[in-house]
């Protein structure tokens, strides 16, 4: 399955934590939405992407911004929006995000597009539903 998906993870506390050539980020108490989109097949299905940010970090090389905020230990998967498509929309569900959000980490996950950045900040939880 192709598709695009949102990762909501909590941290409980306020962290710095290295992500990759982005350096050393503060991260505030709350909740962060990630948006990414999987669009091929086999180990680039959505179901096997969903699977690797879910993994354990020790059992997975790390490769994006978001496998360095995972593997924290205080960072914890609060749940997983799957938005099955044939079309790439994590840039738009960032967009449409970013517009409600109180916050954004700059550069984080959009380093292959044009947006400012594709995860989000709330201080508090807001369900889609």
């Amino acid at each position: 399955m192709k598709g695009s998906y949102i990762i909501v993870i909590f941290l409980p506390t306020h962290r710095k934590i290295r992500i990759g050539a982005l350096g050393k980020i503060l991260f505030r108490l709350g909740y962060y939405f990630y948006t990414g989109s999987a669009m091929g097949k086999g180990s680039s299905s959505l179901e096997k992407r969903i699977a690797r940010h879910i993994s354990l970090p020790e059992n997975k090389k790390i490769h994006w911004h978001i496998d360095y905020l995972l593997k924290d230990q205080e960072c914890l998967i609060e749940r997983i929006y799957l938005i099955p498509s044939q079309h790439r929309l994590e840039c738009v569900l960032a967009r449409e995000i970013h517009e409600v959000s109180d916050n954004s980490i700059e550069n984080f996950g959009s380093s292959d597009c044009l947006c400012k950045s594709h995860l989000l900040y709330f201080k508090n939880f807001r369900s889609f539903l």
